[in-house]
């Protein structure tokens, strides 16, 4: 079926997959191409900066690079569940432009996003949609930016989406549509051999071939897909 104007069929697969459309109810936001830039905008805001101070501060992080990381896994998780959602529901994939995605960055979990403008597009520009249009420069702006490790920022954005296909399996196996699951699947594997995105996980384990520095939180811990056994530092 053809996306509706709402998309309000994301909706029944969770929090994280919900797309709002229109124009954000609070006044102007935004937009993802300003929070991508690789250095503070010049009319002085700085959605990232924003963004990234909010999660330190929510989790005490003990410097900013690792609520950089925290911040980018949590927005890598939204597109990937919106983009992945709308194709194995819909069949097509939302036109996700940053410059047609509105975010608010002193919003909480998860993050809040209004897309401008509905434009359908075919399945197979999913890796385009989400990967080249937002990951890549995300990616680039907090390695500028934060000295965030590309390959750690990788490693975040394969674990997002493969918790997307988990959770997208988890509601197909509860509401008996396993087309569902077995498209998302299908889906993901080929994502998963494009760049940056090939080799960040064990195909054997799922588990990441990098840390996304959650340990270093004062309450922290290892998440379930880490690649290590024990925090770095414990015996």
């Amino acid at each position: 079926m053809d996306l509706d104007p709402d998309l309000s069929a994301l909706g029944a697969l969770g929090g994280f997959f919900v797309l709002h459309t229109g124009a954000p109810p609070r006044g102007t936001l935004p937009t993802l191409a300003q929070a991508y830039a690789s250095g503070p905008p010049e009319d002085g805001t700085d959605p990232l900066a924003v963004r990234i101070r909010k999660v330190a501060h929510s989790l005490r992080a003990p410097e900013l690079r690792v609520a950089a990381s925290l911040a980018h896994q949590g927005l890598a998780a939204r597109i990937w569940s919106v983009a992945l959602g709308c194709a194995v529901l819909y069949g097509r994939v939302p036109d996700l432009d940053p410059r047609l995605l509105h975010w608010d960055p002193e919003g909480g979990v998860p993050d809040d996003l209004w897309l401008g403008e509905v434009r359908p597009l075919p399945v197979d520009s999913l890796d385009t949609v989400v990967r080249a249009a937002h990951l890549a420069p995300l990616t680039d702006a907090l390695g500028a930016r934060h000295g965030v490790s590309a390959r750690l920022l990788w490693g975040n954005a394969a674990s997002a989406l493969a918790g997307t296909v988990r959770m997208v399996d988890r509601w197909a196996r509860e509401t008996g549509r396993t087309d569902v699951a077995e498209r998302a699947r299908s889906l993901a594997a080929g994502l998963f051999a494009h760049p940056g995105l090939s080799g960040a996980l064990d195909p054997a384990t799922g588990r990441r071939r990098s840390c996304c520095l959650y340990y270093r939180l004062p309450a922290g811990g290892l998440c379930g897909d880490c690649c290590f056994d024990r925090p770095p530092g414990h015996v």
